[in-house]
Order: C-alpha cells, then structure tokens, then sequence
C-alpha cells in the first residue's frame, strides 16, 4: 500500500465571472446577426498547486478568505475538478466542507446516517456498529427521526462531523464548518480529530482558528492568491500569517469601530500604546512595561464605572487582563464629557502578536461599552537593553513569570 495519501501536482481552478448569458431564439440571430457574444472575466482560484501528504500525517490549510483554500478541498473531495492538473487520492475520504455535507434534506437523520455511511462504501452491518456512537457524539438523539430540513445548522453541522469522523474515513477532509457550533462542541471537534489521527489516519484541515491549527497540525500550507506559497511548521507559518493580515497598530480612533457592544452611555473614543514616558509605540520589548491611554465620552453622568484592558493572541486566546476595580483604583464616576484613563502594565509577555480589547461596564455586571481588537502590538524577542540571548525555546504559554525560589535541606 502507498505510504501516500494525497498526491497533488499542478493543481489549477480557472472560474468564469458574471451572469450566464441568456438563451438566445432564432429570432434574436435573425434580428441582429452581427451582436457579439459578450466578454466574460476569468479567474484563477487555484495556480500550479502540487504538495503530497503522506498517511497519518495532519495538515493545517491557512490564508485569507478568497486564498483558494475552500476550492482545494473540493478538488480533493471530487466535488470540482481541476482545470489542469492532478490530484491523486489513496484511500477512502470522509468530507465536511460545508453545513449538511452529503445530507438529504428530506430524509431524517437516521436515514441520512445510513445514506453517508454508503456513499463512503461502508456495509449495512459496518454503519450499524457505529450507529449509537455517531448519535452520542453529535447530541441529537431527539431529533434522530425528524427530517434534516428541519435541523438547526449547529445541528446539521454536529450530525454532519459526526457521521464524517466516526465512519471511518482513511482521508478525512475537513473545512472551516465548526465556527457554527458552540464552543464546547469545537472542542470535542478538535478531541475527535486527534483521535482520528492517532489511528493513523490522515486529516486535512482548513480553519481561521490558529489555536486549533497549532494545536492539532504537524504541517501547515500557506495558500495566497491560489499560489501555495509555502509548506512547513505551523508555528512558524501561523506567526507568518497573522503578520501579513494583522500588521501591528496600535493607537487611533476608534469612534467608529464596528467590533463593539453595551449600552452605550459611555464610549470609547480613542486608545494608544505608549512607552513610559509617553511615545507611542506598536512593538513593546520583552520584560519592558507600556501604557494603554483611553479617551472616552460619557453623554451622560454615570456612576460606579469598572474599566478593563484585555491582552490577547491573534487567534483569540485570552493572555491577560488589568480591571481598575480589582487592581489600584476604584470604581469610577464620570461627569457628562470627555475623560483619560490610562493604565501602567508590565506582564512580561513573550514574543508573539497581541490584541488588545477594552470594556466599561457596570459595576453590577452589565456591560457599557465593550470593544474588541482595538489594537494591535508585537512582543518582541530583544530585551529593552538589546540583549538577545534568552533560550525562547524553552519558554510556554504567553507570560513569563517571575518567581522567588527557596533551596534547603530536608524534605517538606
């Protein structure tokens, strides 16, 4: 048997832009003869792609919306086929490429159940095996006889991911349809999905969730413009990436940010990074404190007022967070009009991308305005002197911690 499972070579996908033109009589010929067909634009979704991936192996796919990623799994599931080139599968596939992959509408999840089971070439008796496992995990036994058009799409999705990963597929391809399940779902997801690759299956996966690719992948594919442009670790490929989308920003008006939510009363107007002694700055070095300044408006006076500031990685992860109530200063009361606050913080992060989010709220809980991605910092790996010579390697998490260690003799 191959020890591949994908083989892809000059894997291209041209598609025709604009309406289809209308069917055309003899009469419209006869009347005007000489009308010219009219001119119809091309693109190219996919360009000269070729990677092979061997059996067991867990792929990452990564790129901006519209990279081609979507339409390489479709080439892969035999969905589309190439305009040039090859792709080579070795093995039985199991895809999920968008909500309901595969299912019927009009028949019932049990029955659909078996349909999947079949188009994947299993026997009745193979499907059955798996029948209670496949309910379980996807949470709809209630549902198990009502028809699929009726489901919910987190439903649809969970009964869909299911039946893909508990068949048995030696190739499971998988594309960004988990953002539509809750998140304790996503990470059963996840669970499975390493379990599938334990058995030495081979997944293959698209996903804007960066967490997700670090976590599950050994390989990363960067795809741009329908280019693959490069094939490697996914650290080093996810930090690429979220440098080319998520260039460093770090202070600006923020009145018009659509990222927001709360009542209001009180709004953000405008946030900056700063250094100490107040330059503004987008790369803070490692071990070196900085300041977040906030302008708010109030449009009317509130009181008891909880202020917080919230770091976190590019791929959503909650590194940290400073609350005035729980740190030095107390909940605060604001006139009608303009305010600074500004807040001093020195978290040793490691080198990496930054987010930072900001919240007012009421000091009962209800949120006044909370906003998210404001801005965005680079830890940098050079200490504040230069100095470079830190084993980064052997750091983990996001924040280094400083603690005060005891020796002595004898046991506890």
């Amino acid at each position: 048997m191959s020890e591949l499972a994908i083989k892809a070579e000059g894997l291209s996908k041209q598609y025709r832009l604009g309406q289809r033109e209308r069917y055309k009589s003899l009469r419209d010929v006869l009347a005007n003869p000489f009308r010219r067909a009219p001119k119809t634009e091309t693109i190219w979704a996919l360009k000269d792609v070729s990677f092979e991936i061997k059996r067991g192996e867990v792929v990452g796919i990564i790129g901006r919306n519209g990279a081609g990623k979507s339409t390489l799994l479709k080439i892969l599931s035999q969905i589309t086929e190439p305009t040039t080139g090859t792709a080579d599968i070795y093995g039985r596939v199991g895809s999920l490429l968008e909500v309901g992959t595969g299912f019927h509408p009009e028949l019932t999840g049990r029955e659909n159940i078996f349909l999947n089971g079949a188009i994947l070439g299993m026997r009745r008796h193979e499907i059955i095996s798996k029948f209670d496992e496949i309910v379980a995990f996807a949470e709809v036994e209630k549902f198990l006889d009502t028809a699929v058009k009726h489901y919910s799409s987190g439903m649809q999705m969970r009964l869909a991911f299911s039946v893909a990963a508990h068949l048995e597929p030696e190739i499971l391809l998988v594309d960004e349809v988990l953002a539509v399940g809750d998140a304790q779902f996503q990470n059963k997801c996840m669970g499975k999905m390493g379990a599938v690759a334990k058995l030495g299956r081979t997944v293959f996966l698209v996903s804007h969730n960066m967490g997700a690719i670090k976590s599950l992948c050994e390989r990363v594919l960067l795809i741009q413009d329908g280019h693959l442009v490069a094939d490697g670790c996914p650290d080093h490929l996810v930090n690429r990436y979220l440098a080319a989308v998520s260039p460093a920003a770090a202070t600006g008006d923020i009145t018009d940010a659509s990222s927001r939510s709360g009542t209001q009363e009180v709004l953000f107007r405008r946030v900056a990074l700063q250094s100490m002694d107040g330059v503004a700055v987008s790369q803070v070095h490692f071990g070196q404190p900085f300041r977040i300044v906030m302008t708010v408006e109030a449009r009317q006076p509130v009181h008891d007022l909880v202020l917080g500031v919230f770091i976190s990685t590019t791929d959503g992860t909650r590194v940290t967070a400073s609350v005035n109530t729980q740190d030095s200063l107390p909940a605060a009361r604001l006139a009608a009009g303009t305010h600074v606050f500004q807040v001093d913080l020195n978290p040793t992060l490691l080198p990496r991308l930054y987010t930072l989010d900001l919240l007012m709220a009421h000091t009962d809980g209800r949120d006044i305005d909370f906003v998210t991605d404001v801005a965005r910092f680079e830890g940098l790996r050079t200490a504040a002197t230069g100095s470079d010579h830190y084993p980064w390697h052997t750091l983990h998490g996001f924040i280094r911690l400083t603690g005060r260690w005891h020796f002595g003799q004898g046991g506890t």
